[in-house]
C-alpha cells in the first residue's frame, strides 16, 4: 500500500473501528438490562462481525476488479443496523442523549469513507502514467508559450513595418505637395509672362531689327501633354510659302473665333502636313 492510498484507507479504518466499538458498547448497555450480558455481547459481536465480514469480502472483490451489489447492500444494511442501535439508545437514554445522538452517524460515515476509498482506487494511476501526463501537459504549455511569443513578435514586426510605410508615405506626400506648390508657382509666373503686354513689346523691340516691317505675335511655350504624330509613309514635297500661307490661313479660320497658333499648329501636323517650326511660325505671322 503506497502513501497516496493510506490517505483514504486510514480514515476509513479508524472510523470503522470507532463505530464497531460504539456499536458493541451501546448493544451491551441497551440490551444488558433486558437480556443476559452474554446474549447482548453475542448480538453486538454479530453486528460488528457481519459488518466486518461483508467489508472484507467487498475489499477482496475490489482488489480483483470486480463488484457485487448484493455484498454492497448487505454492508450498508449492517451499517444502518448499527446506526439504528445508536439512535435508539440515544433516544431512550436518560443522560447524555445529545452526545449519543451526535455519534450515531459514525457507522454511516465509516461506510461512506470506504466508498470514497474504492473510488480512489478505481481512478488511481501509476507513477509512470502520472509522469507521462505531466510531460504531455508541460509540452502543451511549452507549445502554447512559443506560439504566443511568435504571435507577439509577428505583431511587433508588423507594427514596425506599418509605421515605416506610413512614415515613408507621409514624406512622399509632403514632397509631392511641395513640388506641386512650386510647379503651380512656375505655371502662374509663366502664364503672367505669356499674357502680359510688356512681354510682347519687349520681345518685339528685340526682334524688330531682325525682321523689319513684321510685327510678330510672341507666345511663350505652354506646358501640357504632347500628342505623338503618326509617321508618314512617304515624305510629301515641301510646300511653297504661298501654299503654306493659304493652308495656315484656312486652318486658322476653320473655326470662329480664329484658332491660336498652338491649335493651328496641332491641326496642321495632325492633317499630315509637315513644315519646320520656323517656316510655320513665319507663315502664321504673315497671315495673322
Amino acid at each position: 500500500m503506497n502513501t497516496k492510498t493510506t490517505k483514504t484507507v486510514l480514515p476509513a479504518v479508524a472510523m470503522t473501528a470507532v463505530s464497531m466499538v460504539l456499536t458493541l458498547a451501546v448493544v451491551m448497555m441497551w440490551l444488558g438490562t433486558a437480556v443476559p450480558w452474554l446474549v447482548a455481547l453475542v448480538v453486538g459481536l454479530g453486528i460488528d462481525g457481519g459488518w466486518l465480514a461483508t467489508l472484507a469480502y467487498e475489499r477482496r472483490l475490489a482488489a480483483q476488479g470486480d463488484h457485487s451489489r448484493v455484498v454492497t447492500a448487505v454492508g450498508w444494511l449492517f451499517g444502518l443496523i448499527a446506526t439504528g442501535f445508536l439512535i435508539a439508545h440515544a433516544l431512550t437514554a436518560e443522560a447524555s442523549a445529545g452526545a449519543w445522538l451526535a455519534v450515531a452517524w459514525l457507522p454511516i460515515a465509516a461506510k461512506a469513507l470506504w466508498l470514497v476509498h474504492s473510488l480512489w482506487e478505481r481512478t488511481a494511476l501509476t507513477t509512470a502514467a502520472l509522469d507521462a501526463i505531466r510531460g504531455i501537459q508541460q509540452e502543451a504549455r511549452d507549445e502554447a508559450a512559443v506560439a504566443r511569443a511568435r504571435l507577439r513578435a509577428e505583431a511587433t514586426s508588423e507594427e514596425t513595418r506599418l509605421a515605416a510605410v506610413t512614415g515613408a508615405g507621409a514624406r512622399v506626400a509632403r514632397v509631392q505637395a511641395k513640388t506641386a506648390k512650386t510647379l503651380a508657382g512656375a505655371w502662374s509666373t509663366l502664364e503672367e509672362a505669356r499674357q502680359g503686354e510688356d512681354t510682347g513689346r519687349a520681345l518685339t523691340s528685340v526682334t524688330s531689327r531682325v525682321t523689319p516691317g513684321v510685327t510678330p505675335r510672341w507666345e511663350l511655350p505652354v506646358w501640357g501633354p504632347v500628342e505623338s504624330v503618326a509617321a508618314l509613309e512617304s515624305a510629301p514635297p515641301p510646300l511653297t510659302d504661298n501654299e503654306l500661307d493659304a493652308l495656315v490661313d484656312r486652318i486658322r479660320h476653320s473655326q470662329t473665333p480664329a484658332l491660336s497658333y498652338r491649335e493651328m499648329a496641332a491641326r496642321f501636323r495632325a492633317s499630315g502636313h509637315s513644315a519646320s517650326e520656323v517656316r510655320l511660325r513665319a507663315a502664321w505671322k504673315r497671315v495673322a
